[in-house]
């Protein structure tokens, strides 16, 4: 078998054979279409459906994006949990604005929010946190997200030191663990069409928080 990695990549491409999406189709209300859209995401049976990259970026404006997961979705916006200390969080506090990208190949379809961000309540990100698997809340602690390390040992090293520190005890909220929630003023809905001539409508909130709905060209 060749494992030569291909240099040409121009051949690789998918056609899109969607119905397509009409102005008719869309709910007036962003946050009610994305949930119809999530709603059809979750019945195609895709994994990691709520999977989405995140964009931050420095003050002066050097990008970083990565896959985070969302963990609910409302009126006040798009939620997602981290370590403040990462370099995400780090960025954020810098410059509290944001972009997520949600992509369902399955669905032919691809959404994308951007707005300003801000911490959740405690409380939120507590509720949170102890509904995750005590692995993972034992991981919060442990690891220093986006610090160099040495070696894996490490991480073994302060997963029994902390396994140790909770045995008898609940699992508690670390301080510089929680959530984030995105605030959309724009949210776009894309959807695949042959000849790469997509579907795409942005939604962009008005000063009165009322939304305009515009098409865009593919």
């Amino acid at each position: 078998m060749d494992t030569t990695p291909p240099t040409d990549l121009t051949g690789l491409r998918h056609e899109y054979d969607a119905h397509g999406l009409r102005r008719a189709d869309l709910h007036s209300d962003p946050l009610k279409q994305f949930g119809a859209w999530f709603a059809a995401a979750l019945a195609a049976d895709i994994r990691d459906v709520n999977a989405m990259t995140l964009a931050t970026a420095t003050p002066d404006g050097k990008p970083s994006a990565r896959i985070v997961l969302l963990k609910g979705f409302d009126e006040r916006g798009f939620a997602f949990f981290t370590n403040y200390d990462s370099l995400k969080g780090r960025q954020l506090e810098a410059n509290p604005y944001a972009a997520l990208v949600f992509y369902w190949a399955k669905l032919e379809r691809q959404v994308r929010i951007s707005g300003p961000v801000e911490r959740t309540s405690r409380e939120d990100s507590a509720a949170y946190f102890h509904s995750r698997p005590a692995g993972s809340r034992l991981g919060a602690w442990v690891s220093k997200q986006s610090e160099v390390i040495d070696a894996r040992k490490i991480l073994d090293s302060r997963l029994k030191e902390m396994t140790e520190r909770f045995e008898n005890g609940e699992i508690s909220l670390p301080p510089h663990w929680g959530g984030y929630r995105v605030h959309p003023d724009e949210i776009e809905f894309w959807q695949g069409r042959p000849n790469r001539l997509h579907d795409r409508f942005r939604y962009s909130r008005r000063a009165d928080g009322t939304w305009q709905i515009d098409r865009l060209a593919p």
